[in-house]
């Protein structure tokens, strides 16, 4: 892989999600956000979801596609010495901070809607956190750190279940109440999203962050199937076989630092298999498929290009592992599809720098098929950061 190519395709997406997919004012973001009535400024926050058909831009869960960009930019400004990019994830990262509760019951709280515009997903938030952690390191500002324990902090304090070692995945600030959903049943999961958990404990030395760690992993290792994925863990859709192409990434990939942590070969193990998930899950081409059965068999529309680059991560630390040269490869295999479907010269200004996450079927009319969401530029540019800080020396 050409070094210095990536390096431009890197250049690009920076643009894009800056300059282009950057909300510059307190308009809120489409539809979707104009029902988020919890967030108070709109500054820095992710026009996350583009329709090229229409030119409409949309919003679906502004809080940890933020986030997640503020951590690309920080990596990005690390391999490209590019000290712009902390000032620009810095703007990004106030979207977070400013929305956070800072005083009473939910001192912490980020208004982290997914699904519902009026309810905070447990998970949307702990997605958010990782680029304040890093943008702190980096800046020496603490505000940034302590504003992320800030948030995981209200997750343990009001979501955490220890006796299922899950999270509750649904509050409703309206009501200060866990939410019951639709069924009235509670919906819980095991989440490590960004072995955040084993971060927080490497920072802080509270034994808490790691014990809820190595609980949820030894639910996972209960509840694994198949081997490295999690058919039966909402957003897969056991009822169809269908994985979701980021779930190894959310789930398999922190067990490498839950290893390190412990030294249990379990969370390792568990680690590899999920590895070896995407290894057949990645297309001959580099691409990945939204909608991938337990079988491997997939859709014909519908490619999700953020899975090829979370597959490219996860690549890489396998490539830590063992059989470097074979892992290195299909993580240059994945990164390569991601750099052709990036728009370099597009008529349209508004896809200048942006990797392609989705063509949609066919509508029978000849609109433009392509559906833009931020998730895919985000992760290329952190797998071609870490790319980069591996190999460019090599």
């Amino acid at each position: 892989m050409r070094i210095d190519k990536l390096t431009e395709h890197m250049k690009l997406a920076s643009y894009y999600l800056t300059e282009v997919a950057c909300n510059r004012d307190d308009t809120p973001i489409g539809q979707r956000g104009a029902k988020m009535t919890l967030i108070r400024s709109w500054k820095g926050a992710l026009r996350g979801e583009y329709y090229a058909s229409t030119k409409t831009w949309d919003v679906f869960c502004p809080c940890w596609h933020t986030g997640q960009a503020v951590k690309a930019l920080v990596m990005a400004a690390d391999v490209l010495n590019d000290k712009t990019l902390l000032e620009k994830a810095s703007y990004l990262a106030h979207f977070l901070t400013d929305n956070q509760v800072t005083s009473g019951e939910e001192a912490g709280m980020l208004p982290a809607y997914e699904d519902h515009p009026l309810k905070i997903n447990t998970s949307a938030v702990l997605e958010s956190l990782d680029g304040l952690l890093m943008l702190a390191e980096a800046t020496g500002n603490d505000q940034w750190k302590q504003s992320a324990l800030n948030a995981l902090d209200w997750v343990i304090r009001k979501m955490w279940h220890p006796e299922t070692g899950k999270f509750y995945d649904s509050y409703n600030p309206i009501e200060h109440a866990i939410d019951p959903g639709v069924t009235g049943g509670y919906s819980q999961r095991p989440l490590l999203d960004d072995a955040l958990l084993v971060t927080a404990w490497k920072l802080t030395g509270d034994r808490q962050y790691l014990d809820i760690a190595i609980a949820v992993g030894e639910t996972l290792l209960r509840e694994e199937n198949p081997a490295g994925n999690w058919v039966g863990i909402l957003p897969c859709l056991p009822e169809r076989k269908l994985i979701h192409p980021r779930h190894a990434y959310w789930w398999g990939k922190p067990m490498m630092p839950l290893y390190q942590a412990t030294g249990d070969k379990r969370f390792l193990e568990l680690f590899k298999r999920s590895m070896n998930w995407y290894d057949k899950a990645i297309r001959i081409d580099g691409g990945m498929f939204r909608n991938t059965r337990t079988d491997f068999a997939t859709d014909t529309f519908g490619q999700a290009t953020s899975g090829s680059a979370c597959a490219a991560i996860c690549f890489m630390e396998m490539a830590q592992l063992e059989n470097a040269d074979y892992w290195r490869s299909r993580a240059e295999l994945t990164l390569d599809f991601c750099c052709a479907v990036q728009f370099i010269h597009p008529s349209d200004s508004n896809l200048k720098g942006a990797i392609l996450e989705k063509i949609l079927p066919p509508d029978g009319s000849d609109a433009s098929p392509y559906f833009i969401r931020d998730l895919g530029t985000i992760f290329f540019l952190q797998a071609a950061a870490m790319y980069l800080k591996r190999y460019s020396a090599l």
